[in-house]
């Protein structure tokens, strides 16, 4: 844990303090039990509210309702600090949810049989983000980051799917040389900067890293040369505009062709078939050293659950996201989503991410970089920074400051 149990920052403190547990019954007219379901993926609001729809009319006595806000998460910070907290809510595993994990915010579910039906290697992942025992959110939904690839214009230049970070420049190198895009980049967008530290760094030197440097055992600067070197090589191999382009762009883009490769997220698949539907998609694990058996695939979770620790309704919270981990619920969830299931037994069918799927079966998975990582330090801006003035020493020594100026407000 970060200094012991000291993983707060001055925001986890006022919401210590601020949280009382609510008598109010929240209910209506009708007698039914009101459930807010508050979530932070607008893309994703459409396929809640089927499920919503469905579970509000084979559940007569309970309505849950879907609130979806831009800004989710700092909507939801507010909240908090109001003593305002949804009775559910659904957020990534990240930073905001650390935070808010540690300040008994959430219930511990534990006791109940909501884990046994997910995956324990997303369970891990909860403990290791936040540092505590307790399971204060259930694994919904996980997404992936690695290489997607234009089956069409591989097939006319005879490429192979590259195994090995030599194999991947080694590719990037002969699209280059006939005068194609190789890495179609988005830079303009500094939290896309981000997408190949996610997927270097917990290769390279792995997730252990971010759980010693919490207790200042080890620093960027002696553990990350290799990571911010291979980030840099890999803007050889982009467009000529590669920080005017953003993901909306890059999108569109490799849509049409522009960039014969595309380091990106899951969650970009429905997109970029809004705007090309017959585009051959393939999705590679991001290739990050020479050792190709000890490749993983970087898997995060996309969406967890939690109950309010304030909530008079808990049952009825268990009840709702009971329903969402069915089998059944779960793979409209993620086929509709192009996501993958935290809960035991559901796969992904979509055939752009069947090169994924050995990973997921074999357990070859390892959590995003930055999970792992205070939002205070502001990531996305150091690594832009970095990527447009190319100094390593002045990147790294950025990193280890600004992490050591967080850890001493925690």
């Amino acid at each position: 844990m970060w200094n012991g149990v000291k993983r707060l920052s001055a925001l986890a403190a006022i919401l210590l303090l601020t949280i009382v547990v609510s008598a109010c019954n929240k209910g209506d007219a009708s007698g039914k039990v009101q459930i807010e379901f508050f979530q932070n993926k607008p893309e994703a609001k459409g396929s809640f509210d089927k499920l919503i729809a469905q579970f509000n009319q084979e559940h007569p006595g309970i309505e849950v309702t879907q609130v979806n806000p831009p800004e989710a998460e700092t909507v939801l910070l507010t909240r908090v600090v109001k003593n305002d907290v949804p009775d559910i809510v659904g957020l990534g595993a990240t930073d905001t949810y650390s935070i808010l994990a540690q300040s008994g915010i959430f219930t511990d579910l534990a006791n109940t049989e909501l884990p046994r039906t997910v995956d324990p290697i997303y369970l891990k992942m909860l403990k290791d983000v936040t540092g505590v025992d307790p399971v204060y959110g259930i694994p919904y939904a996980a997404n992936a980051n690695g290489v997607m690839y234009n089956k069409t214009l591989f097939k006319e230049m005879g490429l192979q799917v590259p195994k090995t970070w030599d194999e991947l420049i080694a590719t990037a190198q002969k699209i280059k040389a006939a005068g194609k895009i190789p890495f179609y980049f988005t830079y303009k967008d500094d939290w896309q900067t981000n997408l190949p530290f996610n997927a270097l760094g917990p290769n390279l030197v792995g997730i252990d890293f971010f759980l010693q440097r919490r207790e200042n055992q080890v620093t960027f600067q002696d553990k990350y040369r290799e990571v911010a070197e291979k980030q840099l090589e890999l803007l050889k191999y982009g467009h000529n505009d590669n920080f005017g382009k953003n993901y909306a762009d890059g999108n569109r883009a490799f849509a049409n062709g522009q960039g014969l490769m595309y380091i990106q997220g899951s969650w970009a698949i429905s997109e970029i078939r809004k705007a090309n539907p017959k585009v051959e998609l393939g999705f590679f694990p991001f290739p990050t050293g020479n050792d190709a058996k000890a490749v993983k695939l970087v898997s995060g979770i996309d969406t967890l659950l939690a109950v309010s620790e304030s909530t008079p309704h808990k049952k009825e919270a268990e009840e709702f996201i009971a329903f969402l981990l069915k089998p059944e619920n779960s793979k409209q969830y993620i086929t509709e989503q192009t996501l993958f299931s935290a809960v035991k037994g559901v796969t992904q069918d979509d055939p752009s991410v069947a090169e994924l799927l050995p990973y997921f079966k074999s357990g070859r998975v390892i959590d995003f970089a930055d999970h792992y990582i205070p939002k205070a330090v502001q990531l996305n801006s150091i690594v832009q920074a970095f990527l447009q003035n190319g100094d390593i020493d002045a990147y790294l020594a950025k990193l280890d400051r600004e992490w050591n100026k967080v850890a001493n407000r925690r």
